[in-house]
């Protein structure tokens, strides 16, 4: 492999951990990318989600997908396989991680729980050999064999088609179920995270082809790429439909009295004025001096 491609080569689940970031940080789970899983180690591309509350919140719940959400471990570790296939030593990476992990920080087999997230399908004979078995969530899988239960897989493509699984399937191997997530998730609360999202959508299914050859992807790079497709985006809308879907207040948000006012005749101002509230706001002597005011002018 040359220095060029080694340099280009896009770390996925940086990718996922910062999409996970966004998402989980505000809910009060901390998310860590690149965890130190011995003293002194090696670094490992392995994501860490730390639960700070005894159990999952409601809000936290509505963000996890299937599998992980189910899990009372306040420590998972997600090793994320995205170019490359589930395999033995995909296997045995996530067991090692979870092994030394769990040594370090001196927790239980019930305090930790790993998962391998898998962008692409396994085969069948792969399952097998693993003696991986289908949960009641479609995509996740468990196995008895006792060596191996502390790894559960997530296979991306698989995810039933819930908001809360959208989140992960942005990164699913194949080109309908990535459309899916992003139909789920058209509507943002964080406009941080529309930017990212936005990003991936227009690298998904919008950069040419040799642009995803030659550059190495990262979180920064997908905001600005959002950041770009928005602007893009509204730069070809009319003002009708850039407004739509705002309420009132939404509209006039940052604009002050006059500018809220302009284009409206006198009349039209005072036709939408409460008379009677104004009034009962004023003191007996400030309505008597307008008064007195206005027979003078007459």
């Amino acid at each position: 492999m040359t220095k060029t491609s080694k340099t280009n080569k896009t770390r996925w689940h940086r990718l996922l951990g910062s999409l996970l970031e966004q998402l989980l940080t505000p809910v009060g789970i901390l998310v860590q990318c690149d965890v130190k899983i011995m003293v002194n180690p090696p670094e490992a591309d392995i994501l860490l989600l730390r639960r700070q509350s005894l159990k999952w919140t409601n809000e936290q719940y509505q963000r996890l997908p299937d599998g992980i959400r189910d899990s009372m471990a306040s420590h998972i570790l997600l090793e994320f396989k995205y170019t490359e296939s589930v395999n033995e030593t995909a296997l045995q990476q996530t067991l090692s991680y979870d092994f030394f992990y769990k040594r370090a920080q001196t927790l239980s087999n019930e305090q930790i729980q790993s998962f391998l997230i898998s962008a692409k399908t396994p085969h069948l004979a792969t399952l097998t050999q693993f003696g991986d078995q289908k949960s009641k969530h479609k995509g996740v899988y468990y196995t008895k064999i006792p060596l191996l239960k502390q790894a559960i897989l997530i296979v991306l493509n698989e995810l039933s088609d819930e908001p809360h699984n959208a989140w992960l399937k942005c990164f699913a191997s194949r080109y309908q179920e990535k459309r899916k997530a992003f139909a789920l998730l058209d509507k943002m609360e964080s406009k941080k995270l529309n930017l990212f999202l936005s990003g991936l959508r227009k690298h998904w299914f919008e950069e040419k082809k040799e642009y995803k050859m030659n550059t190495e992807l990262t979180p920064e790079s997908l905001i600005e790429m959002g950041k770009s497709w928005g602007e893009f985006y509204l730069s070809h809308l009319n003002a009708e439909e850039r407004l739509a879907g705002l309420d009132a207040e939404e509209r006039l948000a940052g604009l002050g009295t006059k500018e809220r006012l302009a284009g409206l005749k006198t009349r039209e101002i005072v036709s939408a004025v409460d008379h009677k509230k104004i009034l009962a706001e004023l003191s007996v002597e400030e309505i008597e001096t307008y008064l007195h005011q206005i027979k003078a002018q007459h």
